[in-house]
This record gives structure tokens, sequence and C-alpha cells, in this order.
């Protein structure tokens, strides 16, 4: 019975896991995209594409280490 139980919060586990690694790639996305609207408006897309990925991957990591 206890190895069932163990089973399951493993299960449990691995999906919540798996939903924090999906979340993160969208907000990686988001801070990109972000990044390049910012960087559109004053003239500097590149700049601020590398910037916005720079923080996305921050909170990439925050996000699906956590």
């Amino acid at each position: 019975m206890e190895q069932q139980e163990t089973i399951q919060t493993q299960e449990i586990i691995d999906q919540k896991n798996e939903e924090a690694s999906n979340l993160s790639w969208y907000i990686f996305i988001g801070c990109m995209f972000i990044g390049m609207g910012i960087g559109m408006a004053f003239g500097h897309t590149d700049t601020g594409v590398l910037v916005g990925m720079g923080v996305g991957f921050i909170a990439y990591a925050v996000i699906h280490y956590k």
C-alpha cells in the first residue's frame, strides 16, 4: 500500500515539474517579445531582443528550478 502511495506522489511531482517547465518557456518567450517591442520603440531591436532573452533565461531558471 505504501509503495502505491509513493508512486502516486511521484506521478504528481512529475506532472507539476512538467507544468513548471512549460510555464517557464512561455515566460521566456514573453520576455523576449517584450524586449523586442521596447527595443523597436527606441530604435534598437537587436539590443532589446538580447536584453529580453537575458531576462527570460533568468526567469526560466528561477521558475524551472524552484
